[in-house]
Order: structure tokens, then sequence, then C-alpha cells
């Protein structure tokens, strides 16, 4: 039988040659859910801020001391046109910094209905991700001060990085209340 004649059984011919010689799919692994959020540094710790609460990350602007505020209000920057109240984490915990430089410091941009804030913190490593697996409930090693602004945490390679609720933050007194009495 030519291919000319019977193009029907020639293809019929190919397909059960190929199924017979084709190898099996691989094994389907299960997904692994993950989370994430922007990774930060605040006095030598790790901590991440859930993806959601982080509206940009910044190099710490220029910007204008305001008088008659608490020392860890560094000031206010205008940036695009808006103004962007500063506040120095580590200075608002009473922690010490980490050996970073001025320059590796960044400026995580929150905003929260009518609260716009940056936060500054010793540097930022960028978008994490975890496992949901690896949630840890309470870490361990939280600064007694920062302990309500942290929801749990996430192990990686030996090493917990903490949940920080920069909306927590948000509505706490001492961080609203920036007046130098």
């Amino acid at each position: 039988m030519s291919a000319q004649a019977a193009p029907f059984a020639v293809l019929t011919d190919i397909a059960q040659r190929s199924k017979s010689l084709a190898s099996g799919l691989p094994a389907q692994q299960e997904a692994v859910e993950l989370w994430n959020g922007i990774g930060f540094t605040l006095a030598g710790q790790r901590y991440v801020a859930p993806m959601g609460e982080v509206v940009e990350i910044l190099h710490v602007p220029r910007y204008t001391h305001v008088p008659g505020v608490r020392s860890f209000m560094l000031g206010a920057a205008n940036v695009r046109g808006r103004l962007l109240p500063l506040i120095d984490l580590a200075q608002f915990f009473d922690l010490g910094r980490s050996s970073r430089s001025q320059r590796d410091r960044r400026v995580l941009v929150i905003e929260k209905d009518d609260i716009f804030s940056g936060l500054v913190v010793d540097s930022v490593s960028g978008m994490q991700y975890f496992a949901v697996e690896n949630f840890v409930g309470d870490p361990a090693e939280t600064p007694e001060i920062v302990e309500p602004f942290v929801t749990g945490g996430y192990r990686r390679n030996d090493e917990i990085w903490k949940v920080f609720s920069t909306f927590a933050l948000l509505e706490d007194e001492r961080f609203q209340d920036v007046a130098q009495w």
C-alpha cells in the first residue's frame, strides 16, 4: 500500500509507533504553597513585611527636619509631590543599629487609609518567599519592644525571618504621637 493510496492508514501507523516509543510523563510533584513579603534588617535581625503592606522601597531621600517632634522622626521628604514623614524604626524601638552604613539604609513606604509614612530600616533584601508549612508561631529572640508587631515568622536555612506587621505599627499610639512633650 502506497502513501498516496491510503494516507489515513499511514498516519494511523505513525501514531501507533509514536505511542509505543513515547516515554511517560514525569511524575507530577505537589506544588508548595508560598507566602511572600519584603525582607529587611533592623538591629541585625531579619524581618519580613507582608507584601500588601509595603507600597514602595526608596533610598533615604533628602528630608527636612521638623521642629518639636520626637527624635525617631527624622523629618519629612517630598516624594513625587507628597510629604512623606520619615521614621527611624531602630530609634523608634530604641534598638542599636547594625553595622550597616548610611548608604545601605532604605525606606519602606507604607500607606493605610489616610496614613502615609516611610520607615527607615538598616537594609532591604528584596522580595522573600517562604513555604507556608515553615511558619513559626512564636519566633525566638524577638526584642520585647518589637513583639507586639511580630505576627510569627518563617524558618529558612536554620534562620527565622520575623513577620513584621506595619499595619499594627500604624495603629500604635506611640507611632501616631510624634509631638515632643
